[in-house]
């Protein structure tokens, strides 16, 4: 196997670094929320926002302020990107049923897909205020019913943002809160004197959001680690070229400063042509000084021989988003099997998927492709089986099985509950084995 690497991005050993001072901070400012509550968000707020309101929380009448301030194309542009969503979410929700099945005579197992019952939506704002997130976490999270759903998200230049709080409103957000970062995700989570906790965290974020949510996980359930953006082109010659591996790889980067952005290719001339598209673009980038900077420290640029060793590095990368213009798109549709989501083809582009196709933008980053999928419905329901024994002769031959069972293992006491149900519904047919003989 011949692997090249035209360009590398920071050593690993540097982004473990920054990891580490990630947590601390995470980690010191969460404590202070759970000591202080509300005095704690609203000295964050002021110090990483400029923001101070007498209530973070918007009252019916300011979301109404704000959203008569979003153009009517915008609003118009908002609402067709939402019900491209809800199709998709609608479509995945019925996929999903309840289950209720016989598995011997007397004996009923089941399933029910259950909403969380309430649920906090950060909506990202920082360099860019991410309007689409609100689609993705507070629409489908009401597509799957949860009943309190609470949405955060920055403010932007000292006030709400319009075209968020109007995707959140529309989207079904129960309470919309101006908050950002480790305030807004510890605030939901925790909870303070004004605000209820909530059982589920989702929504991406910067660093500081991933970690604050990896650090709560098992205190709430969160959808995901969906940290700084990361992108994946896989390109030959057949399928594209530079302009559109360019363009492709720094329309993610631009998202932040540590925003990964990888070519995989098996053609040595399209790789050098990209990055000399690259250094051209970056010249005229409106975005460029967080492009460049994303792309001088996280970019990479790999050359292989053959598509199956192609197939293998971006399996061992599983890249948050994976742009495949190839000979073989299915190919790898139907072989990759570590990534968050696939845009198959040259028409296909991550930005569509980010903002408006209808797929779920909120997707695994730094390699948790290997274990777990994006957000969806499904996230937002949680399958709780029940059983139910309806006959005597089912409930006694349950029981001595159980019971013997239960006795290979040394617990007594779970014998117990088995010999009760035996003596109690086997009458004298008590089967061989059990303690009730």
């Amino acid at each position: 196997m011949t692997i090249r690497y035209l360009k590398t991005g920071k050593p690993e050993t540097e982004r473990q670094e920054d990891d580490a001072k990630v947590r601390g901070i995470v980690e010191t400012t969460l404590k202070d929320i759970e000591t202080r509550g509300d005095v704690a968000i609203r000295d964050l707020s002021a110090k990483f926002d400029n923001y101070t309101p007498p209530s973070f929380r918007l009252t019916p009448s300011e979301i109404e302020a704000a959203m008569s301030k979003v153009s009517a194309r915008d609003m118009e542009d908002i609402k067709y990107a939402q019900t491209q969503i809800r199709t998709f979410a609608e479509a995945q929700r019925a996929s999903m049923t309840d289950i209720e099945v016989e598995t011997q005579p007397g004996v009923i197992l089941g399933h029910k897909n259950i909403p969380v019952q309430s649920v906090g939506c950060y909506v990202p704002g920082g360099k860019f205020p991410m309007v689409a997130s609100a689609h993705m976490s507070v629409l489908t999270a009401s597509v799957a019913g949860v009943p309190r759903i609470v949405a955060s998200a920055p403010p932007q230049n000292g006030a709400p943002h319009p075209a968020i709080v109007a995707a959140m409103h529309m989207g079904g957000a129960h309470e919309i809160y101006v908050l950002g970062g480790m305030q807004a995700v510890g605030s939901m989570a925790i909870g303070t004197e004004t605000i209820d906790p909530v059982h589920m965290i989702v929504g991406p974020g910067n660093a500081f959001v991933a970690e604050a949510k990896r650090q709560l996980f098992g205190r709430v359930g969160i959808d995901l680690f969906a940290g700084p953006t990361e992108t994946m082109v896989i390109a030959d010659e057949t399928a594209a070229d530079a302009e559109l591996c360019a363009t492709d790889l720094l329309g993610q980067a631009e998202h932040g400063y540590n925003s990964p952005a990888v070519l995989l290719t098996n053609s040595e001339k399209l790789a050098k042509d990209t990055l000399a598209e690259i250094d051209r673009i970056l010249e005229i980038l409106p975005t460029r000084e967080t492009a460049k900077t994303s792309w001088d420290d996280y970019g990479e640029v790999i050359v292989c021989d053959t598509y199956d060793e192609m197939l293998a590095v971006a399996d061992d990368i599983a890249s948050e988003h994976v742009q495949v213009m190839t000979d073989r798109d299915d190919w790898f549709l139907d072989n990759m099997t570590c990534y968050g989501a696939l845009f198959l083809g040259p028409r296909t582009n991550v930005s569509n998927g980010d903002k408006v196709i209808g797929t779920n933008h909120t997707l695994p980053t730094k390699k948790a492709g290997r274990y777990t999928g994006g957000l969806w419905v499904g996230k937002f329901l949680k399958t709780h089986s029940y059983q139910r024994i309806t006959t005597d002769e089912a409930a006694a031959r349950i029981g001595a099985y159980g019971s013997r069972l239960c006795m290979l293992e040394g617990f007594v006491g779970h014998a117990e509950q088995c010999n009760v149900r035996v003596r109690r519904y086997g009458g004298k047919n008590v089967p061989y084995g059990t303690a009730a003989e």
